[in-house]
């Protein structure tokens, strides 16, 4: 019993270890903010706990966040007491501006919710200026606390982070591709049909967890000195790889299920199906344990990927006039999926290099809209007016 609790804890170091530099920068900044404000530990620590997060990344944007948002909230908390003193017209107005105000900075998630909870802290009665200060002051102190102790808060970097995230998710999708093929071979029904399809739907769900991580990975090696560009680079691309890799074999799964409500895939197509979906499984784990050197061994997985591709259409229009249009159309889809595997899994497509991705949600950010895009207009009718009169 004893042993079953410790390792309950031991299974889960990382999470351990996050918690425990938690409650440490939790109480040093509780002591550090009684010492260099009066009585600014508590709301040093509770900036601290917030702010903490798995990476100096992250940190440093949730502890901006936290300034932007205590500096205008103590702010405003001190223009409506000063101008109808404390009472309901004073809570009132301050949490109304305080909406405003965020609305029209385009504050992200986390400085909008700051602003407004930062003014009702800050308002009561008595409120001065030297108390919206000392509040000011404690969170720069928590803040700080939390960026500093949030470098040892996770073993790994933000690139090694992506990295173990994407291997994670390719080895579900490979193993899950080899089910679906041994399905095929076998005969498959529809209720395995759906078991797959719900599979894949849940790797498909792991998607934006990849991309902020591996946009964190870029973000990170951009400002941090001892962080690789390139690797960065690589591990962002091999992100967006997964994500496409993983909507096909979403897409697959979705597609043997609508051939299983249909009354199933044709005997003389099964085979096919199942060797291009097993050198998919096999492409996608040999890229998992060798994503640079895998070509350097004459023919890759990926080319037999594409191969098997090529049989599984040679025979499907083969068997054309014996076999239903729609599961034709069906067969040449899962070539069309497994061919986009290979191109992805080496990454030779240019959908992965030539379109945009998106960014982190703007609602994760800051700020919503840089303070550059915002002043901008401005910028650009002062200058004309110089330019008209100058």
């Amino acid at each position: 019993m004893f042993r079953k609790f410790i390792n309950l804890f031991r299974n889960r170091k990382n999470w351990v270890r996050q918690i425990l530099v938690s409650g440490i920068a939790g109480g040093v900044s509780w002591f550090v903010g009684d010492q260099l404000i009066n009585n600014g530990g508590v709301v040093a620590a509770i900036v601290c706990t917030l702010s903490i997060r798995i990476s100096l990344h992250k940190s440093v944007r949730e502890g901006f966040g936290q300034i932007v948002g205590t500096a205008i909230g103590a702010g405003i908390a001190l223009l409506t007491v000063s101008l109808f003193n404390f009472g309901f017209l004073a809570v009132a107005t301050t949490i109304i501006l305080c909406a405003v105000i965020a609305r029209a900075l385009h504050l992200g998630e986390v400085a909008s919710v700051n602003v407004p909870v930062t003014a009702l802290i800050v308002i009561g009665p008595g409120i001065s200026e030297s108390t919206a200060e000392s509040r000011l002051g404690s969170t720069l102190i928590g803040a700080a606390i939390a960026i500093f102790f949030s470098y040892f808060s996770h073993p790994n970097t933000p690139v090694g982070r992506a990295r173990i995230q994407i291997k994670n998710v390719s080895t579900k999708a490979a193993a899950l591709m080899a089910e679906m093929s041994e399905g095929v071979a076998a005969g498959y029904t529809q209720k395995d049909a759906g078991r797959w399809l719900a599979r894949a739907r849940l790797l498909v769900e792991e998607v934006p967890a990849i991309r902020a991580q591996s946009v964190e990975a870029r973000s990170h090696a951009r400002w941090f000195p001892t962080a690789e560009k390139d690797e960065a680079e690589e591990i962002y691309i091999e992100g967006i790889a997964a994500e496409h890799t993983l909507v096909q074999v979403r897409t697959i799964a979705r597609t043997l299920f609508d051939s299983a409500v249909e009354g199933g895939i044709a005997d003389s197509t099964k085979k096919q199906i199942a060797v291009a979906l097993s050198a998919a499984s096999y492409a996608i784990s040999s890229h998992i344990e060798l994503p640079d050197d895998i070509s350097d061994f004459g023919p890759t997985p990926t080319d037999d990927v594409r191969e098997a591709g090529s049989a599984l259409a040679e025979t499907l229009i083969e068997d054309g006039q014996d076999v239903d249009q729609e599961q034709i159309v069906r067969g040449l889809s899962i070539v069309a999926n497994i061919g986009i595997i290979a191109d992805s899994l080496d990454q030779n497509s240019p959908a992965l290099t030539d379109v945009i991705t998106p960014d982190e949600p703007a609602k994760d950010k800051v700020m919503k809209i840089s303070p550059l895009k915002q002043t901008s207009p401005i910028w650009n009718r002062i200058k004309k007016v110089f330019r008209k009169y100058f």
